[in-house]
């Protein structure tokens, strides 16, 4: 049911979720903002909590009505989790304004699309345009490529590995928006999600290789199976750029619609494994 409930949800994503109405990140600030302790056990106990009630409905479901009302509570948690929503927004509203050359907005844009690594100060025009294509490949990551890993990984229990993991993005999207960098900190949302992203990002790093410049990118994914201390965005954005190393960028409308059509070529490549993995796996 994963496989087909995937479809669903990616087609569903695609017609009409543009907006915040289906966005968990979205649903979650009411609760957010009435938290006032940020740390690790807060940040746990929430998790937990999240995963859970999504685990007591699917228990509750199953056997119903031929498992019906099952398979909608699947779609409608992957849709909550899975896809990008306002970002997409955000995105082509950075396109507008760089092919009018209006700076204000540009700027804008830029800055709602790298708010959870920011750009380095006092870089030029060219470092500008790659750190924007690196947080656009993260994107694509954190709201498509890593909860369909999660969805998947968590088999019968995929609502509610998908629940945790977007649960914990949500809350690192809130805290860098809203809050201190200390209390992010405090939070450790960072810290377990390197350690939930390190597998993931691994796996979908060597899609980028393989469609990219693989006599580059290869060792360097391969080097990177033995480090643990360097962030998973830098892991994966590092391995994404040999794949955009023939690509322009100077042009700041070129530049990013081509991170965007890797990133989209990279998804396509994960479902399609996903697929035939599940077709495989029932065959045999």
């Amino acid at each position: 049911m994963t496989l087909f409930t995937t479809l669903l949800v990616l087609i569903a994503e695609r017609l009409f979720k543009l907006g915040e109405h289906w966005q968990l990140d979205h649903r979650l600030e009411v609760l957010f903002r009435r938290i006032k302790n940020y740390s690790f056990i807060v940040t746990v106990l929430m998790t937990v909590i999240a995963m859970g009630i999504v685990y007591m409905l699917q228990r509750a479901l199953l056997g119903v009505l031929f498992n019906i009302p099952l398979l909608v509570m699947w779609i409608l948690i992957g849709l909550l989790c899975i896809g990008a929503g306002k970002v997409r927004l955000h995105y082509h509203a950075y396109l507008k304004a760089a092919s009018r050359n209006d700076a204000h907005a540009r700027d804008a844009m830029a800055t709602e699309l790298t708010l959870i690594h920011g750009v380095p100060p006092g870089c030029d025009e060219r470092e500008f345009l790659r750190e924007l294509q690196n947080a656009l490949l993260w994107i694509n990551y954190r709201y498509y490529l890593a909860p369909l890993f999660w969805f998947v990984v968590g088999g019968p229990f995929g609502p509610a590995t998908l629940m945790g993991y977007a649960f914990l993005r949500a809350w690192q999207s809130w805290l860098a928006r809203y809050q201190t960098p200390r209390d992010r900190q405090q939070s450790a949302v960072d810290a377990i999600l390197h350690v939930l992203d390190w597998v993931p990002v691994r796996l979908v790093g060597v899609v980028y290789a393989l469609i990219g410049h693989g006599e580059k990118a290869l060792p360097a994914w391969f080097a990177s199976l033995g480090d643990r201390h360097t962030s998973q965005y830098q892991v994966l954005t590092r391995l994404a750029q040999f794949s955009l190393a023939r690509e322009t960028h100077v042009d700041k409308v070129e530049t990013p619609k081509a991170a965007v059509s890797m990133a989209k070529k990279a998804s396509y490549a994960v479902v399609v494994i996903m697929a035939l993995l599940t077709i495989y796996g029932t065959l045999v």
